[in-house]
């Protein structure tokens, strides 16, 4: 009797501590990036606060982060989630890149999309640098809000709007082919 007692037991006990097992979400890593990454497959990346991180042809399952004062150079990579920075030096997604989210760039330095394929939206909110939004295809909208420094907004395929305002000066722009409205400041473009 005592051994069925000790065999059920240690039968729940497997189940409880199996089912918390089972239960446990899995993280995906962070891989921190100060210089180089070129072609290869990685989770999320974080830039931190003042480092430069190039990347290459690297593919992300997940989301960059650009913290403080850093700077991203993103090179035909390929994101499954988003680019967002806030307070970042300098954000570059160019060359071919394929972004499947959205790319965010809030209270920093420069940014310059060019040449890729975004499928949500670009947001560029309160940046005190130059901007650059050129031949892209965009499966959202673009919004350039509060920037002091100027934007160019050329040649871009966009399904969304393409909204600007509050910016100083207000944004340079032409020939974007727009599937919502184009309002405010880029009315014209």
């Amino acid at each position: 009797m005592n051994k069925i007692k000790l065999a059920l037991t240690g039968t729940v006990l497997g189940t409880v501590v199996g089912g918390l097992a089972v239960a446990t979400p899995a993280f995906a890593e962070e891989r921190t990036c100060r210089g180089t990454i070129r072609a290869t497959t990685l989770d999320n990346i974080r830039v931190p606060a003042g480092a430069t991180c190039t990347l290459l042809g690297t593919r992300v399952k997940g989301t960059i982060k650009v913290e403080r004062n850093a700077t991203l150079v993103a090179r035909k990579v390929n994101v499954e989630g988003n680019v967002q920075a806030e307070g970042a030096r300098a954000v570059s997604v160019v060359a071919g890149s394929i972004v499947r989210g959205s790319v965010q760039v809030k209270q920093g330095g420069a940014a310059t999309v060019t040449s890729s394929r975004i499928n949500a939206d670009i947001q560029l909110d309160a940046n005190r640098r130059y901007l650059r939004v050129n031949n892209n295809r965009v499966g959202g909208s673009i919004q350039v809000v509060g920037n002091h420094h100027g934007a160019q907004i050329h040649r871009n395929s966009v399904k969304g709007n393409l909204q600007c305002k509050e910016n100083h000066p207000k944004p340079t722009g032409s020939s974007n082919a727009v599937g919502g409205n184009k309002e405010d400041q880029c009315r014209g473009f």
